[in-house]
C-alpha cells in the first residue's frame, strides 16, 4: 500500500514538473537571430514537403486523364474528363491481366522477404544483446561491414550461383536473397540492447523459462516497436527492389510491379509500338503504391515506443 502511494505521489510530481518545463518553453522568448534561423528551418522543411508530394500530386491527377489529356492539360489539375475508374479497368485489362500477376508476386515477394527477413533480424538481434557466446563482439562489426556492400555487387555473383542449382527464373531466386538484412539487423541490436532490461531476462531464467519462452513472452512485446520499424524498412526495399528480379526473372508472368510497369514504360517509347497508353502507366504506378500506404497505416498503431519503462528499477 505504501509503495502504490509513494508510486502515485512520484507519479503527479514528475507531471507538475513536465508542465512547468513546458510553460517555461512556451515563454521564452527568441533572439532575432534564431527568429530568422527558426524561419529558414521552416523554409526549407516546407520545400522538402513540397519536393515529395507535389510528384504523388502528379500522378494522382494524371490517372484521371486520357491519354491526349496528359499533353493538353495542367499537370497538376484535372482534364476535360476523369477517366480514372476506366483507367484502373483498362490497366487491369491490359496484356490479359498481367498487371494482376505483377501486382499479386510484388505483394508475396513483400510480404515472404519483408517478414521472413524482418524476423531472422529479430531473433539474431535478440540474441547478439541478451547472450554472451564466443565471437559476439565480432558479429556486430561483420553486420557493419555487410551493411557497406551494395545489394547489386552481389546480385551478379547470385545469379551465376542460382543458375547452377537452378533457381533462377523461380520466385525464390528473388525471395532468398532478400532474407538476409544487414540493416535490420543492425537495428534489432542496437534497439534490443536498449529496450531489454537483462534483469527482466534474469528474472524470466529464475523461474524456469527457457529461451524460446523468454523471448516471446518478455524480449518481444519489448522488440515490437523496432519489429515494425525493421517491418516497415524491409517491404519498402523489397517493395521497390528493380535490379535483383530483373536479372533473375525471365517469364514476364512472375515479374514484380517495378520490372513490369517497366517493361510498359519501353514499349510505350517505342515508335514502333503504339498500344501501350501511358495515363495506363500512370494508373499502375499509383495503384502499385497504395499498398504501401495500407500498410503504414496498418502498422502505424503498432509503432509505439517506451512499453519497458517503469517495468524494472535499474
Amino acid at each position: 500500500m505504501m509503495n502504490s502511494v509513494k508510486a502515485c505521489r512520484e507519479e503527479r510530481l514528475y507531471k507538475a514538473d513536465r508542465v512547468n518545463r513546458l510553460r517555461n518553453t512556451q515563454n521564452v522568448r527568441l533572439t532575432p537571430k534564431q527568429k530568422v534561423l527558426n524561419w529558414l528551418i521552416h523554409i526549407v522543411m516546407a520545400m522538402m514537403v513540397l519536393y515529395c508530394v507535389i510528384p504523388l500530386v502528379w500522378l494522382v491527377f494524371s490517372s484521371t486523364k486520357t491519354n491526349g489529356d496528359l499533353y493538353n492539360s495542367p499537370g497538376l489539375w484535372f482534364g476535360k474528363q476523369n477517366v480514372f475508374i476506366q483507367n484502373v479497368i483498362d490497366t487491369f485489362r491490359f496484356q490479359n491481366g498481367v498487371y494482376s500477376s505483377w501486382l499479386i508476386n510484388t505483394i508475396i515477394y513483400a510480404v515472404v522477404a519483408g517478414l521472413g527477413s524482418t524476423l531472422f533480424a529479430t531473433f539474431a538481434g535478440y540474441a547478439i544483446a541478451t547472450m554472451k557466446f564466443p565471437g559476439r563482439g565480432w558479429l556486430l562489426w561483420i553486420t557493419l561491414a555487410f551493411m557497406s556492400v551494395p545489394s547489386t555487387v552481389i546480385t551478379v555473383p547470385l545469379f551465376l550461383m542460382y543458375s547452377q542449382i537452378g533457381l533462377v527464373d523461380t520466385p525464390w531466386s528473388v525471395i532468398l536473397p532478400q532474407l538476409s538484412n544487414p540493416f535490420g539487423l543492425y537495428l534489432m541490436i542496437i534497439y534490443a540492447q536498449t529496450s531489454i532490461p537483462i534483469s527482466l531476462v534474469e528474472a524470466a531464467k529464475i523461474d524456469g523459462a527457457g529461451h524460446w519462452r523468454i523471448f516471446w513472452k518478455v524480449g518481444f512485446p519489448l522488440l515490437s516497436p523496432g519489429f515494425v520499424t525493421v517491418l516497415l524498412f524491409a517491404l519498402v526495399g523489397v517493395w521497390n527492389n528493380y535490379f535483383l528480379p530483373l536479372i533473375m526473372l525471365q517469364d514476364t508472368k512472375r515479374y514484380p510491379l517495378t520490372v513490369g510497369l517497366n517493361v510498359w514504360l519501353k514499349s510505350a517509347n517505342d515508335t514502333s509500338m503504339t498500344e501501350m497508353p501511358n495515363n495506363m502507366i500512370l494508373t499502375g504506378s499509383l495503384i502499385a503504391i497504395v499498398p504501401l500506404i495500407v500498410a503504414f497505416l496498418f502498422l502505424q498503431k503498432y509503432w509505439q515506443s517506451g512499453l519497458s519503462a517503469g517495468s524494472v528499477k535499474q
